[in-house]
């Protein structure tokens, strides 16, 4: 047997950690799954609850051990951010290696829940308006769906609490969003030392990805949201001939502003929580609703 997956990027979505993943990959010493979010360890429940994200499923352990080479001595990795909302997956993950590291990355909720709407409406997932899911006024068979992934997946205190139950408090490393975008290479030095590896300036870290990019035109945008059409992108062309597909048809924007009245209903649905959270963490959150 290979050896085993020594961290976990867990989530949440939207907060950075594609980037992340990108970064420690590029680390002499790391090693991440060649698949970036293997679900392995949230399959049934994505499975049971139907999430509308499809993709090619890791849901044996034998997939699991093929996203990683045979090279010996390495730090192994991956980032599935399904493994922070689903209740069962830390103990999934501790059964599976005891001396498992956590990686929790987490992010202002109401600018994650905008962030994870308008990555879905460019992925062409929902048509309806954020402010239609946000008010429970959407009539989209997938609306309780849509409403956890933008909202439900923000409330942070219980989640985490569910890896404090299982691991050691000094396995698990928090990373603020706010601090990985402004002092990203202190935030990643952080990271290189929670992993125990020697700090690296391979990573280029002056690189944003995930960011926000829009179709240059009505066509591409038609086109991009057909999944099945991405798909076979995804499939036939290499990661450089993605980027210049990229580079090419998309362009970035500023994203679209949150409207007030919006914002102020997110701020007061998640204020308990946060305040809770800064308790549970010891650090002060309530930057986000100030």
């Amino acid at each position: 047997m290979k050896q085993k997956v020594d961290f976990f990027i867990v989530g949440a979505p939207k907060a950075g950690t594609t980037s992340l993943y990108v970064y420690l990959n590029e680390h002499p010493q790391i090693e991440m799954s060649s698949v970036k979010e293997p679900d392995y360890f949230s399959d049934k429940d994505v499975q049971k609850q139907n999430l509308y994200y499809k993709k090619k499923r890791i849901d044996t352990f034998k997939k699991y051990n093929a996203l990683y080479s045979e090279k010996k001595n390495l730090v192994r990795g991956e980032a599935s951010v399904s493994y922070l909302y689903y209740s069962g997956v830390p103990k999934k993950i501790f059964e599976y290696n005891t001396k498992s590291k956590i990686i929790i990355m987490i992010r202002n909720p109401v600018e994650r829940a905008f962030s994870h709407y308008l990555m879905d409406k460019r992925l062409g997932y929902i048509t309806e308006s954020f402010e239609t899911i946000i008010n429970k006024k959407s009539s989209d068979k997938k609306s309780t769906l849509f409403y956890q992934q933008y909202i439900e997946l923000g409330k942070y205190t219980e989640q985490i609490k569910r890896y404090f139950d299982v691991f050691r408090s000094e396995n698990i490393l928090f990373i603020d969003y706010d601090d990985f975008v402004n002092r990203t290479s202190n935030e990643i030095d952080k990271v290189y030392r929670f992993l125990n590896v020697y700090n690296s300036t391979s990573s280029h870290v002056s690189k944003i990805y995930n960011s926000y990019t829009k179709p240059n035109n009505k066509i591409i945008s038609f086109l991009y949201s057909f999944g099945f059409l991405r798909g076979v992108v995804n499939y036939f062309f290499s990661a450089l001939i993605k980027e210049k597909i990229q580079r090419l048809f998309f362009i970035h924007s500023d994203k679209p502003a949150l409207i007030k009245e919006s914002r102020n209903l997110l701020i007061n649905y998640f204020t308990k929580d946060i305040n809770d959270l800064s308790k549970l963490l010891n650090k002060d959150y309530t930057k986000w609703i100030k």
